[in-house]
């Protein structure tokens, strides 16, 4: 059978095509799609067997999730157009998936957001069970030392821990989080240990800038950050890549982008537990987002322990290609 004959009979389905509109607008888990087609989860399985075999979409198994995203641009580019070409009058049906979808992810946003106000009290201590976070300070030092930090940018600063150890070599630094909590813990802290650093750090430290804030849609200018860090951030990100294109966003030429998680692990307790939307990373996906971002990716420190720590660097080129 041709190729041409095995993508049209893949597409000659509304449900399939409705799937596809879905993950134009990210990656999504089967649970995910069923809950926004109102279907069940066999069903929507059969259809992304079908669109997997087409290369229409790919598949990626995390501990008991599946996750998709679209195939290669190479293959489905000439389709978007033609689908957004026959379509353009006629995709009410798409609105509203594409509505009932945000509304499932904001209602696990906000289940995330709760958790993250419940927990902030003692949340460096729950990102410290793993690798021993002395190690993985260490490491980022290491990974960072070798250039200035300049403009420093902690997306997800949660209780600024990261403010803490790079604001006193920053010229300056600015951390956001979305949970209040966090940020009223993080300006206490800060305050804490200007107090009692030596006068370097704590004019640092008092430079450092704590703000509310979406990793999704940050409120600064593009090329406004030399340093992004994302320190045990991505793993309760609802789209991955969304959030490293708005950090890459931020980096001027020659930026560097420093993302600290999980390698891919089975934990699948800490979905419910800890709120973890992704159970870690891989290299190749890590390498993936960044050179969609326009990052160079650089070779990823790798610390062993109870779950494997990555320390992932992007770089934007000099010349801000």
């Amino acid at each position: 059978m041709s190729r041409s004959l095995v993508i049209f009979q893949a597409l000659a389905d509304p449900t399939r095509l409705r799937i596809l509109a879905l993950l134009r607008t990210m990656e999504l888990s089967v649970g995910e799609i069923a809950q926004v087609l109102g279907q069940s989860q066999p069903r929507v399985s059969r259809h992304v067997k079908i669109l997997v075999a087409a290369g229409l979409a790919e598949r990626r198994k995390e501990g008991s999730w599946v996750f998709l995203t679209l195939g290669t641009e190479e293959d489905f580019g000439p389709l978007l157009a033609a689908m957004d070409r026959w379509d353009r009058h006629d995709d009410a049906e798409r609105a509203a998936d594409i509505a009932r979808l945000k509304a499932v992810r904001t209602v696990r946003a906000m289940a995330a957001e709760d958790y993250f106000e419940t927990h902030a009290a003692n949340w460096d201590a729950i990102r410290s069970l793993h690798v021993a976070e002395g190690d993985v300070e260490a490491a980022i030092l290491r990974v960072l030392a070798p250039e200035p930090i300049g403009r420093l940018v902690d997306i997800g600063t949660g209780t600024g821990r990261m403010l803490e150890l790079l604001a006193p070599r920053a010229d300056s630094a600015v951390g956001f989080d979305r949970s209040p909590a966090m940020l009223r813990l993080a300006r206490t802290k800060l305050a804490q240990v200007g107090l009692t650093q030596a006068a370097l750090a704590q004019a640092a430290l008092e430079n450092a800038e704590l703000r509310q804030g979406d990793m999704y849609a940050l409120p600064l200018a593009a090329g406004a950050a030399d340093v992004a860090v994302m320190h045990q951030v991505l793993h309760y990100a609802q789209h991955p890549a969304a959030a490293i294109a708005e950090a890459a966003r931020l980096l001027a030429p020659g930026g560097r982008l420093l993302v600290v998680d999980f390698a891919p692990h089975e934990r699948e307790d800490l979905r419910e537990r800890d709120a973890h939307v992704r159970l870690g990373f891989s290299d190749a996906h890590m390498a993936e987002w960044f050179a969609a971002a326009g990052l160079r990716a650089e070779e990823p420190v790798r610390l062993d322990g109870e779950l494997t720590v990555k320390l992932w660097l992007g770089r934007r080129a000099a010349d801000g290609r």
